[in-house]
Parts: structure tokens; C-alpha cells; sequence
């Protein structure tokens, strides 16, 4: 077997760069880019699970709901789904109008509701009810539902849901309110100026 002249292992090589780039484009325009969430939630700024946000007006928060695998909390809920987790892109924003895109990371149902959070007030220290979940009394709004708009049954697993408000100055807690996962780490603050 004879071997390949230097020029041959060039046209050989490119021919591969070729064909692995066209490889590449064409599983990141089927699959996404490998970046995560991005400005419209799913992977690379697409909504998450083919949901068709509409234009949302004002400021735009992102914000990720995850959890990981293994137990929650303590056995009296017997939950199932890990540590976890909300995320919002931004912790400040100015009044006015502001559009939450929630997008679900995780592997069970998470929602998000926004609540007032006064001034001597931790966020993460609301008191918890024995059915795991806390007094949503003042809550301005909520993201529960899956590929739509404001309540639901909760955001299932690669979707996203979104709400506008209009939002005075003050702080805010973002927090997932069914059961359990308050307590396993589900909140975050929010300050509008």
C-alpha cells in the first residue's frame, strides 16, 4: 500500500474539516447550541420544549428552575428530585414593566410566584406549613403554567412559562411554592429600583 503524497494528506484532511463542520452545523441547527438557557430560555435562546413565547414587553428576567437527582428534604414529605434551585439572570431591575420567562431545567414540575419581601426579611426564611409549602399572601403574580401565561398546573420539565407585571420599587422573593421546594432552596431575590 503505498502512502499518500504530502498534497493528497492536505485535500484528505480539509475534505474531514468539511464534512465535520457541515456535521456540526447540522446537529447545533437540529439540537440547539450546548450553551444552556439562554435569552429565550431553552438552549441557545430558544424557547425550551418547542413553546412559542410571544414578544414580551419591558425588562426581561430569565429566570431557571433545576433540581438534581436524590432526596429533597427530611422523609415527612417523601419527596424525590435533589438540591434545588432558582436562578434569575439579573437580581436588580427599574420599575416599571417587567416580563419573567421561566424556563424548567429540571426533571419534575417547578412554578415560580412573586412575592413582597420586607425590609427585615432574608429571603428563604418564610415559615413553612406542615403540607411544605408557604403563605403566598401578597403574591403579585405567578409562572405555573406550561408554554403560557401566568397560572397553571405547574411548568413541566424542558418548558417555560412567562408573566408581565408591573412592578413598583421594593425587594422581592421569586419562589417556587409547591411543596417542599421552598425549603430544598427554591428562592431568590429580586430589588426593583
Amino acid at each position: 500500500m503505498s502512502g499518500l503524497s504530502r498534497r493528497g494528506e492536505n485535500l484528505v484532511a480539509g475534505a474531514a474539516v468539511v464534512v465535520l463542520t457541515v456535521l456540526s452545523l447540522l446537529a447545533v441547527g437540529l439540537l440547539g447550541t450546548p450553551a444552556g438557557p439562554g435569552p429565550g430560555g431553552g438552549p441557545g435562546g430558544r424557547p425550551a420544549a418547542g413553546c412559542t413565547v410571544p414578544a414580551l414587553t419591558g425588562t426581561q428576567i430569565n429566570v431557571t428552575l433545576t433540581n438534581m437527582g436524590g432526596p429533597v428534604m427530611r422523609p415527612r414529605n417523601g419527596m424525590m428530585g435533589g438540591a434545588m434551585r432558582l436562578r434569575a439572570d439579573r437580581g436588580t431591575v427599574t420599575h416599571g414593566t417587567v416580563s419573567f420567562l421561566v424556563t424548567n431545567a429540571g426533571n419534575i414540575s417547578h412554578e415560580m410566584v412573586i412575592l413582597p419581601l420586607p425590609d427585615n426579611q432574608v429571603p428563604g426564611t418564610r415559615p413553612v406549613g406542615p403540607d411544605g409549602t408557604i403563605d403566598e399572601s401578597g403574591s403579585l403574580g405567578e409562572v405555573s403554567a406550561s408554554c403560557s401565561e401566568g397560572s397553571g398546573d405547574g411548568i413541566l420539565p424542558g418548558t417555560s412559562g412567562w408573566v408581565t407585571l408591573t412592578l413598583p420599587p421594593g425587594r422581592y422573593e421569586l419562589a417556587c411554592n409547591l411543596p417542599g421546594h421552598y425549603e430544598a432552596g427554591m428562592y431568590t431575590q429580586l430589588t426593583v429600583t
